[in-house]
């Protein structure tokens, strides 16, 4: 199947691309190319081909999940450059709803 140089204009357009005569015939002909070689392999009979997903062996390869203790509070605040009532304090960067650093 040929691709015109008015479809390839009016699929650039559709994604916001312009293109010069030259590069408008070159990418014509690279299109056609790609056509030409999705309808070779339409052609290829795959009917006893079994469904492929994923192409290795491997099914969700995960580790253990394992309940550990958490860190200490007051030893991980020592770290917090300030703090108010337990919790870590940042600049404000939102005052009355209006936004601002």
């Amino acid at each position: 199947m040929a691709i015109s140089a008015e479809e390839v204009k009016h699929v650039a357009n559709l994604s916001k691309l312009s293109f010069n005569e030259d590069e408008l015939q070159d990418f014509t002909v690279q299109l056609g190319k790609i056509i030409d070689m999705v309808e070779t392999l339409a052609e290829v009979d795959t009917t006893d081909v079994a469904f492929t997903s994923n192409v290795t062996d491997l099914i969700n390869v995960m580790r253990e999940d394992v309940v550990a203790p958490g860190w200490d509070r007051d030893e991980l605040m020592k770290n917090v450059p300030e703090s108010e009532d337990g919790f870590i304090k940042v600049p404000a960067i939102m005052d009355d709803g209006e936004a601002g650093a």
